[in-house]
């Protein structure tokens, strides 16, 4: 029962991301270059420091931008009509984003100015050499282009339901990661036969159909495939 209540209430935090998502334009600007520079980030070699102040610095615009979004839903629940106290609440907030986008920016030329210009030669070599960079980067496109299905499609929770199935695709998407970095039929074998049981269960489970986990699987298999190969 708890670890329901914990399901559920994780999977209503992950809601009111995607509606912030979908009804904010700014979160999506946001949202789209973090996601543009994490991925810079990582293709430039980034330190485990650097990577972390970065993630720390977009964690708090998205953040700032999400309670002043929340912030701004209260006001205009409670106040119908203009009151100069609710415009200087939601301008307030609205500061608090500028703020911590001012600091992004600051953060982001310490960062990307000692990497920049750099050697795209050396920079492809440093990704290709580094293995967990290459599943960092195809787990993230596989976990973002399934929230992108989700939300196009209208259908089920990011978390449960819906097209494509994010389990199947995550599933896939490490034995394909597997498949890539190994020659061992057997570790081939069990980690197919996972994602395979994974997939299974969620139809099992009548939480997604017979198409949303083929097509998710899919989804996993070729974003995953086209990343090593790009990168290889």
């Amino acid at each position: 029962m708890q670890e329901r209540k914990f399901v559920q209430s994780f999977n209503a935090a992950v809601e009111g991301f995607i509606y912030v998502l979908k009804t904010e334009r700014n979160m999506r600007v946001h949202f789209m270059a973090a996601f543009f520079f994490i991925l810079l980030g990582i293709y430039l070699n980034f330190t485990y420091l650097e990577l972390l102040a970065l993630c720390a610095t977009i964690t708090l615009v998205l953040g700032a931008e999400m309670i002043n979004t929340a912030i701004e839903l209260i006001v205009d629940m409670i106040k119908t009509e203009f009151h100069p106290i609710a415009r200087v609440i939601k301008d307030v907030s609205a500061g608090a984003v500028l703020l911590t986008s001012i600091n992004a920016v600051v953060v982001g030329y310490m960062l990307f100015s000692r990497k920049l210009p750099f050697d795209v030669a050396r920079a492809m070599d440093n990704v290709r050499s580094s293995p967990w960079h290459i599943t960092f980067i195809a787990l993230i496109l596989v976990f973002g282009a399934t929230i992108i299905g989700k939300m196009l499609s209208k259908k089920g929770t990011p978390l449960r339901g819906g097209m494509p199935s994010g389990h199947a695709a995550i599933a896939f998407s490490i034995w394909t990661i597997i498949v890539f970095l190994t020659n061992n039929s057997i570790v081939l074998v069990l980690t197919f036969l996972m994602a395979f049981l994974i997939a299974r269960h969620r139809i099992k489970d009548s939480i997604h159909t017979v198409w949303e986990v083929i097509a998710g699987s899919i989804m996993g298999v070729l974003l995953t495939t086209l990343v090593i190969q790009v990168f290889r």
